[in-house]
């Protein structure tokens, strides 16, 4: 119900927009206000056309890249990785990334020996106990976890054995019932096991939001370092935003003792980024490592060296 208290307010207003009015049509000041906001007008205006311009010619830049890198992508990475196998393990990753990054694994030389996918469930905080759980009772018999207390390392301790050739490898029938079982507590969708590989691509999205982005981050952080710490090498590739706070790509260059052997790579929307993942899974295994991208802790630069 509007009260009286409403009334008064509302028509003090009106009354003194109205004397307001009044002295500013009876004086100069009117004048002077409206050339001033004029002049302030025009001057954001062509403010407003700079940066339009700006933000165009960077679109063109960018398309331009984008194109050239596809062209010439297949050529670069030509034979870098042949007779090699490569994991995809995916959290939060866009379809177009993912289906990028394997046609210039083709051309590479690789065979891409299957893919997990991580659902949302993996980072969510209130599931973290249910998930450390879980990944003891899904251990196979004589298999060790990592001494860690942290989700994202007993994750990725468990799925090394099912991922990584050179780690102590679990049984198909084991490793059946492994996916099987995060899959029917609903941390990994549905699919095929893939075959232990030599090479893992860890692929995410963006920065992760809500109030616990930067928890889910540090998980799939941490999965992707302990994938690297167990096998021949890992890579953590994730599109713009992923080297922030709450990306996984920032979570870990935030971590030296993570960026020491894991590459990763926070452009992979884009094709130099793309282009860029597939050369870091060579540097993996060359006993290399570094931070590429467009991001400012992309400390090694654009891409790394073929």
């Amino acid at each position: 119900m509007i009260s009286l208290r409403y009334h008064a307010v509302s028509i003090a207003a009106v009354f003194l927009a109205l004397a307001i009015g009044v002295v500013l049509g009876a004086s100069g000041v009117s004048d002077r206000l409206l050339s001033a906001v004029s002049a302030k007008a025009d001057d954001l205006g062509g403010q407003v056309q700079t940066l339009t311009a700006q933000r165009d010619a960077l679109a063109v830049g960018q398309r331009a890249s984008d194109e050239f890198a596809q062209r010439i992508g297949p050529a670069a990475v030509r034979g870098l990785l042949q007779g090699r196998t490569v994991a995809l393990v995916t959290s939060g990753a866009e379809p177009a990334d993912r289906d990028a990054v394997l046609a210039l694994l083709g051309p590479a030389g690789a065979t891409v020996s299957g893919e997990i996918a991580l659902t949302q469930a993996v980072g969510d905080p209130a599931r973290a106990d249910q998930l450390r759980e879980l990944t003891s009772q899904l251990l196979p018999t004589g298999a060790q976890l990592p001494a860690a207390s942290d989700t994202g390392s007993l994750v990725g301790g468990l799925l090394a054995g099912v991922l990584v050739a050179s780690s102590g490898q679990v049984a198909p029938g084991q490793a059946d019932a492994l996916l099987a079982g995060l899959s029917a507590a609903g941390f990994v969708a549905p699919g095929d096991r893939p075959r232990p590989s030599d090479l893992v691509l860890v692929l995410t999205g963006g920065a992760i939001p809500g109030v616990d982005g930067g928890d889910a981050a540090a998980v799939i952080a941490r999965l992707a370092a302990q994938l690297d710490r167990a096998g021949g090498g890992a890579v953590l590739a994730g599109r713009a935003g992923s080297a922030d706070a709450t990306g996984a790509v920032g979570v870990a260059r935030a971590d030296p003792n993570i960026t020491a052997s894991l590459s990763t790579v926070d452009d992979v929307q884009t094709g130099p980024g793309r282009v860029s993942a597939v050369l870091a899974l060579r540097e993996q295994l060359d006993g290399r490592a570094g931070r590429y991208g467009t991001a400012v802790t992309a400390a090694d630069g654009a891409t790394p060296a073929a």
